[in-house]
């Protein structure tokens, strides 16, 4: 219950930003986020496709899909949740639907992403995001290092066990 929890706090945190960022005049943005020295700038951004706009003359498979992988991700949480351990696992899985439902509700309320600040550093400042695309990336990392970590310590069992 608490992992439902947590995904429903990721989506409603996000969404209530969200919210924030559309009650505000357009001309307001881009401006800097009181106390991170210029680091994170403030947008007001629509996106109607994937990331970086991609399929945005597609806007039936941009609501199509994401709705599957929610789907799938959370087929696999139902899984997960009753057994012992993967605990890395299921965190990715938490972030990832958590930040997945926010935008998906977007896309299907508002016919696209509201997308709120930037960092300022590098290429990165061209790249507009939310909360709930941080947490996706963020839960998308844990799961990859995870299975990496998987996959080198059953690495490491065969070659001992191939020394015996």
């Amino acid at each position: 219950m608490m992992l439902i929890l947590m995904i429903a706090l990721i989506a409603a945190v996000d969404l209530c930003i969200k919210e924030e960022i559309e009650a505000r005049d357009g001309s307001e943005f881009p401006k800097e986020l009181i106390g991170t020295d210029g680091k994170i700038i403030l947008h007001k951004s629509h996106n109607t496709g994937f990331p970086f706009q991609v399929l945005k003359s597609r806007p039936e498979l941009v609501r199509t899909v994401p709705t599957i992988v929610i789907s799938a991700l959370g087929g696999v949480l139902g899984f997960l949740i009753p057994k012992k351990g993967y605990w890395a696992e299921k965190l990715a899985l938490v972030l990832t639907l958590g930040g997945a439902f926010s935008n998906l509700y977007d896309r299907l309320s508002r016919g696209y992403v509201v997308d709120y600040f930037s960092i300022d550093m590098g290429k990165l400042k061209k790249v507009v995001f939310n909360l709930g695309d941080i947490c996706i990336f963020a839960g998308t990392a844990i799961m990859v290092l995870s299975q990496i970590a998987s996959e080198g310590y059953r690495l490491v069992r065969k070659i001992q066990w191939k020394k015996r």
